[in-house]
């Protein structure tokens, strides 16, 4: 997707995920920035959203990442995103939402 991307990653040391994000960001925007030098205007939000799923859900969990397409074709990820947020009863303010 041209506005988000979604990834499903196990990790066994969840206290290190901030890590792993931070490096994620850093290390694709430098392959960005050197492999496709028209998107020097290229950058991450500043933060980022993170979910656990049950294993149980994984295959779902799949299905939706690689039919993502077409499911955004009907609702937005901003759309989706704050329904989730609703759903599931994250408070959360706006202003400091999607960057």
């Amino acid at each position: 997707m041209s506005d988000h991307i979604h990834l499903l990653i196990e990790l066994s040391l969840i206290d290190k995920f901030s890590f792993f994000i931070r490096d994620l960001k850093s290390f694709s925007s430098s392959w960005i920035h050197k492999n496709f030098i028209d998107k020097n205007d290229f950058a991450w939000q500043e933060g980022y959203g993170s979910f656990s799923v049950s294993y149980s859900a994984l295959d779902a969990v799949k299905k939706y990442i690689q039919n993502q397409e077409q499911h955004h074709a009907k609702m937005s990820f901003e759309e989706e995103y704050f329904k989730f947020l609703k759903i599931h009863g994250i408070k959360y303010d706006e202003r400091f939402v999607l960057g």
